[in-house]
């Protein structure tokens, strides 16, 4: 008795899915706790920038500085399909403790939990709630009850130990087990899969495979289709543009590659050069690949602060945070709320003295970005309704004369904040997580707003941007372009653009034009 290829990838075909089913629901299915490690960084010199940047570098323990300061964020999930409840955890019923995280070579100086899912009760997590607390070098967490699906996120503020040398820390170790769980109960290391877990999509692969296969048999055709990963991609990737989203890039582009083994992004200390450069950069690099019409670059992306100019027809955009940006003065001009008015006085000329808006006897000083920087552009924008600025009046700032007023120009953002601090009577503008991250500098409230996502949300504080992502033509879907945007967008994407400062656009009413509510789009 014969038996057809064709009728064997039909039982295969049957029984893929059937097995399948069986590891979803039955075996992996039991009780089953996960991790995940999404945020792990150091922030060791001034190139950091950010809110959360000037809380690490000012903390203190018992009065001393932190040497070496790192925030690590996890999160903690019901990686199964049953609830799991306080007695499932393997653990004393005396001791309230669940899980334990440790992190070799770093101790803890602060931990909060910045997430959970709503059905998880926040009474496990209130200060002095049994099980939730810190010792030394370890993080204690309460026998949480999780439903399905359902999870929480610890931020832990660390510093580095004493005789400790190594320059890279040792991953956190997570111990905690379940009674009758998977694989003997212990807490299991996830990663973020939007589609299905990896068994399951190996299963479903072999699915494919065999289903091709008996179509190959039964039609006697050739099935070419490949699916493209949905985040890693191989290759190597160049980023350019604004030095204001620089902090998040450069974070993000390190997570990418210790996430995709086969990703390349690399990156130096003037990959960043200001918004015009990086779409100019990338359009170059359009023209000189002579692309035909429908096709894009799939290794290099722009990133600009607001919108491109007129001109460029093949650069698409794509808005990926909502940022903010300040005003920063010389600590000795003696100001720190601005009217608007009195800001655009300042930079037509009208107030050349800080005493003429009740400030010390010290003349202004301008201190701007070059032409093409994002900053500038929003700052004529947004603050002062569309008007230049006014002319250099020196070439170099150290040229300013000091007993009067003047503008002179500088590149990146931390020349600026640099030279505002040490010229008497400096005005500038910059990033705010880098000017807070700055001791040399003042933020200027505007109208007695400070700088804040809420503020800008509600319309008070006028000083935003959208960032923006260019794509020469349309990337590739499995190109390294194509997934890291869709990178910046997830959920890890999204953690890092939110601990510099700026908020990611999926968490505005109107992601698509992200700006805050009530303000027109962009023409």
């Amino acid at each position: 008795m014969s038996v057809s290829w064709g009728s064997v990838a039909a039982v295969l075909g049957l029984a893929v899915p059937v097995a399948a089913a069986l590891w979803e629901f039955v075996l992996a299915g039991r009780k089953r706790l996960g991790y995940r490690v999404q945020l792990d960084t150091t922030i060791r010199d001034s190139s950091a920038s950010g809110p959360d940047t000037t809380v690490l570098q000012r903390m203190q323990w018992d009065g001393t500085n932190l040497r070496d300061p790192s925030v690590v964020l996890l999160r903690i999930e019901n990686a199964g399909w049953s609830p799991v409840v306080a007695a499932d955890y393997v653990a004393p019923a005396s001791d309230p403790v669940g899980i334990r995280i440790a992190f070799p070579g770093r101790r803890v100086v602060g931990m909060t939990v910045t997430e959970r899912s709503p059905q998880v009760p926040p009474t496990f997590f209130v200060p002095g709630a049994e099980g939730f607390e810190t010792t030394g070098r370890e993080v204690k967490l309460p026998k949480v009850i999780l439903n399905r699906r359902t999870h929480y996120k610890v931020l832990a503020v660390l510093d580095r130990e004493e005789g400790f040398t190594e320059p890279e820390f040792p991953e956190p170790e997570v111990t905690a087990g379940i009674v009758g769980g998977v694989r003997g109960g212990n807490i299991k290391k996830t990663a973020y899969y939007p589609f299905a877990s990896r068994q399951v999509r190996w299963l479903l692969a072999s699915l494919i495979l065999v289903s091709a296969t008996q179509s190959a048999f039964t039609l006697a055709g050739d099935d070419d289709a490949v699916a493209a990963p949905l985040d890693c991609a191989a290759g190597t990737l160049h980023l350019s543009g604004s030095t204001a989203f620089a902090p998040v890039l450069r974070e993000a582009a390190r997570q990418y590659e210790r996430t995709c083994p086969d990703a390349h992004i690399p990156l130096t200390a003037t990959s960043f050069k200001g918004s015009v450069d990086g779409l100019d950069a990338l359009a170059g690099a359009g023209e000189d690949a002579r692309l035909p019409d429908g096709r894009g670059l799939g290794d290099r992306l722009a990133f600009s602060d607001g919108p491109k100019s007129e001109g460029r027809p093949r650069l698409l955009p794509r808005p990926v945070a909502l940022s903010l940006f300040t005003l920063v003065v010389h600590k000795d001009a003696g100001v720190e709320d601005l009217s608007l008015k009195q800001v655009r006085d300042v930079y037509a000329g009208r107030i050349t003295n800080w005493s003429q808006v009740r400030g010390n006897d010290v003349p202004v000083h301008l201190i701007s970005r070059n032409p093409g920087s994002g900053t500038r552009t929003t700052l004529e924008q947004q603050v002062l309704d569309g008007r230049p600025l006014p002319a250099v009046t020196a070439a170099d700032c150290a040229g300013l004369a000091r007993d009067r007023p003047g503008r002179c120009e500088v590149g990146g953002t931390g020349t600026l904040l640099d030279t505002v601090a040490s010229t008497p009577g400096a005005l500038g503008h910059s990033e705010v997580g880098a000017a807070a991250a700055h001791d040399g500098v003042r933020q200027i409230r505007i109208d007695g707003y400070p700088a804040t996502l809420e503020g800008a949300d509600q319309g008070a504080y006028p000083y935003w941007q959208t960032e923006i992502a260019y794509t020469y033509g349309e990337p590739p879907a499995d190109s390294i372009a194509a997934g890291f945007l869709r990178y910046l967008a997830n959920e890890v994407g999204k953690d890092i653009i939110r601990s510099r400062g700026h908020r990611p656009c999926a968490e505005l009413d109107k992601p698509l034009l992200c700006r805050p509510d009530g303000t027109p789009a962009a023409r």
